[in-house]
């Protein structure tokens, strides 16, 4: 008797932020609070960072913008039904959030490789979308303790590549678990690529 079976299997959540918030407003705001965030604008210069991102300077989008509070009630959702799926016991408390920032990548702005340690669910929503910007990349796990196993074949199944692309839409959610590495590749739009990015953590 032979048998077959997956084991540690890594889930990604992909679902839709929600008709009821409106993509171009959500963009208009963006942009908003892109502009007079003088300290955010300093960091990434001070860093090297393309384009902006208000990851190390603004921690109250909800509080700013009544928009980013309906999104974050409609994250809020998400992050429950991809817990539920992932079967995590969390022993009386919540995945609540920790943080959530706005990335604008201009063309050839490119975000590297990198986890998000203190969380247990991280994502992205998708603001702006044109034609030619990246996808985001994941990669398997279990990549640094290959060692000697050889490539995967071209034609490999999905649940076996090594590393796994996805081409969001505007409005998308995608959901993982923090511990995944993940990239965002060369934009070669013209256009900026606009993202939120998320992190739940456990209290």
């Amino acid at each position: 008797m032979k048998i077959l079976k997956s084991l540690f299997v890594t889930r990604l959540y992909h679902s839709s932020l929600g008709d009821e918030i409106s993509a171009s407003e959500l963009e208009a705001s963006c942009w908003s609070i892109a502009q007079d965030d003088e300290a955010g604008q300093a960091w990434c210069e001070e860093n090297g960072y393309p384009g902006y991102t208000s990851y190390a300077s603004l921690t109250d989008l909800g509080w700013r913008f009544p928009i980013f509070a309906d999104v974050i009630n409609a994250l809020d959702n998400h992050v429950a039904a991809f817990a539920k799926d992932l079967e995590l016991d969390l022993d009386g408390r919540e995945l609540k959030l920790e943080d959530i920032w706005i990335n604008i990548l201009p063309e050839g702005g490119i975000h590297t490789g990198h986890i998000h340690p203190h969380s247990v669910i991280s994502g992205t929503t998708y603001v702006a979308m044109p034609e030619g910007a990246s996808a985001i990349k994941f990669e398997d796990p279990r990549l640094p303790m290959m060692m000697a196993s050889p490539a995967r074949r071209k034609d490999t199944r999905e649940e076996l590549r090594t590393f796994h692309y996805v081409a969001p839409a505007v409005g998308d959610v995608l959901l993982w678990e923090s511990f995944i590495r993940h990239e965002v590749p060369m934009n070669m739009s013209e256009e900026d690529r606009i993202s939120v990015s998320f992190n739940y953590s456990w209290s």
